[in-house]
């Protein structure tokens, strides 16, 4: 009897084992944007039914660490591998070693720059060119179809970089009284966007209107414009986080498109845990975007 009490709690231990899952989460770098991605990962992965283990890494822009980092998960034998990565020309040797090993992938908010993706590999995020388009659409209103426009541009090695200036330019196609004369990268960060813009303003440049990558480089160029003195310039920024609907508050930005952190971070995760379960989930999973003003939050 006690040997076959010992069994059944062995079979027990076992099989809440093998329902635990764990997940290798490699981002780029921690930056105020995927810091609300694995938030939202970690929140989800409490209350997936077996439970779910994270093991994150920190590439911290580096490519080179990003396929170690990867490759290390892989030797863990871990269940699934979600990425956000360093640099979108590294996602093929991801993508190849990750396949190679049996293991399921998804990438996170940037999408590898393939028409498609492979069997096996997932993009969660959002639409990042039609995001631009949106983002001017609503700056050429805003300024009358004429004036200059400055464009902080993300991390030059992100897809999502030029798909977002992209869009921008496809409607500044259809308005030839705006003219784009500052256009340089602000590498996602506040400071970044806040020195840039004391740049120009130092240098003699008329802005009207400021079409931001990201929220965060938006909010820098706004701090600067308003320690300046220059409240007139339209700042839209793009990301929609809490930081960004802040600035939205304080009048800092004119309008932020919402790419919601949460539905992708949690998105991610859901797909992951799915695909190592040998579940159905689309190649491309598109998470919802919005614009709101200082007048619609």
């Amino acid at each position: 009897m006690l040997r076959l009490l010992i069994f059944c709690c062995a079979l027990v231990l076992s099989v809440t084992a093998q329902a635990e899952l764990r997940v290798g989460v490699a981002v780029g770098k921690y930056d105020n944007y995927v810091a609300y991605l694995v938030k939202a990962m970690q929140d989800r992965a409490k209350v997936i039914p077996g439970g779910v283990t994270l093991q994150i890494e920190d590439a911290n822009s580096d490519v080179v660490r990003q396929l170690s980092e990867v490759e290390s998960l892989i030797t863990q034998k871990v269940d699934a591998i979600v990425v956000n990565p360093a640099d979108t020309a590294a996602t093929k040797a991801i993508t190849d070693k990750v396949l190679a090993a049996g293991i399921p992938l998804v990438f996170m908010n940037t999408r590898p720059e393939v028409d498609k993706l492979p069997d096996g590999v997932v993009f969660v995020g959002t639409d990042d060119r039609a995001i631009g388009r949106m983002q001017m659409e609503y700056l050429a209103k805003e300024m009358g179809g004429k004036g200059n426009l400055a464009i902080i541009l993300g991390r030059l090695a992100h897809a999502e970089t030029r798909a977002r200036t992209q869009g921008v330019k496809d409607v500044l196609a259809k308005y030839p009284n705006i003219k784009v004369v500052q256009e340089q990268s602000g590498d996602w960060a506040r400071e970044a966007g806040m020195d840039l813009m004391n740049n120009w303003m130092t240098a003699g440049d008329h802005i009207d209107a400021v079409a931001s990558n990201n929220d965060e480089m938006g909010i820098g160029a706004a701090m600067a414009l308003k320690q300046a003195g220059q409240t007139d310039t339209k700042v839209v920024g793009i990301d929609g986080t809490p930081d960004g609907l802040a600035a939205l508050k304080k009048g800092l930005l004119q309008a932020t498109i919402i790419r919601d952190p949460v539905a992708i971070g949690a998105g991610s995760l859901d797909a992951a845990v799915a695909l190592a379960k040998h579940e159905t989930v689309p190649s491309t999973v598109w998470i919802p975007t919005r614009l709101v003003t200082r007048d619609s939050q």
